[in-house]
């Protein structure tokens, strides 16, 4: 059974402070946020890659790198995946 996931929006990634560790925030089909100890907000998707291992892609750094752009990044990652 799936999970359901809330997107994220850029209120709840501005209110995203930092910790000791890495945390991440999903917004769904592999995106994340990544949050650094330092505050620094990054874009990442995992995947799965053909082998079973996972790998995992960067698209860049919020808000640089805005919401609706990660998405784009993450559809057209996923296109290539299938090829």
């Amino acid at each position: 059974m799936s999970k359901y996931v809330l997107r994220l929006t850029d209120a709840l990634i501005k209110q995203a402070a930092p910790k000791d560790k890495i945390y991440k925030l999903s917004d769904g089909a592999g995106l994340y946020i990544a949050v650094q100890p330092s505050g620094s907000k990054v874009w990442r998707m995992k995947y799965l890659q053909q082998s079973g291992g996972e790998s995992v892609l960067t698209f860049g750094r919020y808000p640089e790198v805005s919401i609706a752009k990660a998405r784009e990044h993450r559809l057209a990652a996923h296109q290539l995946l299938e090829r």
